[in-house]
């Protein structure tokens, strides 16, 4: 089997734009018409969807064309020697992972196995799922009521567990900031309010992104800590693994990060200086699949469990379940809200939530077909 051609997707995100306003997807063809879908994790703002798109048929051309796609290990090794000169770039990752979670889908599909099935098997029948409590606008509120009020909701809906970051409003500027008393108080009250309303059986996960100089966060960890979060995420940038150790060796929160790491070699520095204990791994950015897995390998010998990122369309989502349901050291899955709204109007079949549990697919590979009338709707350049 060869790799034959290339099709490249920009979808628009209407608004409110949960998951990125443009999501990118691909589609390998094979010469035995079997084609598999791959997504490119959120590329940053100031990329042009189009630019991604053109690297994606460039490289394609170059590298991927009449590969066989059960070779991924060196298809991968091949793209990451040449077009990341074997350093970690977020913009080349993302186009890697896009190729190997298509060849993945063309396996499953191949070999009529879902993913999980050929790196392991089904380790959980059900994986437990979160959401952020949207709107966003609930966060920087003054008072609490509003977003105590949505989260309720939430809980009603089956979830056990929400997110929320109450201080990336702050005009925290281009660096890590030392956090106003002002502004630990206000995420305090927040907190405590949540805890108040939803009890001890919904978790609260604070999902920072590492606004904070580490003696502030350390600052906030402290006055936290008896409200039995499920995780600190990114206190400090992920820039400067020593100073995330520093904060997770102060404080009884789990320390969480890796959406905005790749590969397997920044990740095995995380666990060496036990910077994190929930490892969030964004499929589409950290190398596809199979790096993924042998992330969540090694964050197993250390007791570490994974909680991938998901702030993108719903290919990368279908990759992702793949990679928890075979996954011993599974946590929680980041979602957006029950995975319905536009994530399920792109698929013909949308990915099964039932209250709190995403179930997984029994179909080949990914085990999701593209809705292509929905994507032509919405379709952000010719």
């Amino acid at each position: 089997m060869k790799i034959k051609d290339i099709e490249t997707y920009i979808i628009k995100n209407p608004p409110p734009y949960y998951g990125g306003r443009n999501w990118i997807f691909l589609k390998l063809m094979t010469d035995e018409e079997i084609f598999g879908l791959g997504e490119v994790g959120t590329s940053p703002y100031i990329i042009n969807p189009r630019t991604t798109t053109q690297l994606i048929q460039d490289i394609g051309k170059s590298l991927v064309t009449d590969s066989d796609p059960f070779n991924i290990e060196n298809l991968w090794r091949r793209l990451y020697s040449r077009i990341c000169a074997e350093h970690p770039d977020l913009m080349m990752m993302g186009v890697i992972s896009a190729f190997e979670i298509a060849c993945w889908d063309i396996i499953g599909k191949a070999l009529n196995q879902p993913i999980y099935n050929l790196l392991g098997g089904k380790y959980h029948d059900k994986l437990r799922a979160y959401t952020y409590i949207y709107p966003t606008t609930l966060w920087a509120a003054d008072d609490p009521e509003p977003l105590v009020e949505k989260a309720l909701e939430y809980q009603k809906q089956g979830f056990t567990a929400l997110k929320f970051d109450p201080v990336e409003f702050e005009p925290c500027g281009l660096s890590p900031s030392q956090l106003s008393l002002k502004t630990i108080l206000h995420v305090e009250n927040f907190v405590k309010s949540l805890r108040e309303a939803i009890g001890d059986n919904c978790d609260i996960i604070l999902g920072t992104h590492g606004e904070m100089t580490t003696s502030g966060a350390i600052r906030l960890a402290k006055r936290l800590e008896k409200y039995n979060l499920m995780w600190f995420e990114e206190p400090v940038p992920p820039e400067n693994i020593d100073e995330m150790a520093r904060v997770a060796r102060v404080t009884s929160i789990p320390i969480a990060t890796g959406e905005r790491l790749s590969t397997k070699h920044e990740f095995a520095e995380v666990l060496e200086k036990q910077a994190a204990s929930i490892l969030q791994m964004a499929l589409g950015r950290v190398g596809g699949i199979l790096e993924a897995k042998k992330i969540a390998g090694m964050a197993e010998a250390h007791y570490a469990q994974i909680a991938p990122h998901l702030y993108c369309g719903p290919v990368e989502g279908a990759a992702n379940i793949q990679l928890d349901t075979c996954s011993p050291n599974f946590l929680i899955q980041e979602g957006i809200e029950m995975w319905g709204g536009f994530h399920a109007k792109i698929l013909k079949e949308p990915i099964q939530w039932q209250k709190g549990y995403i179930i997984p697919p029994t179909k080949p590979g990914l085990g999701i077909e593209l809705n292509e009338e929905a994507i032509a709707e919405q379709s952000a350049y010719s």
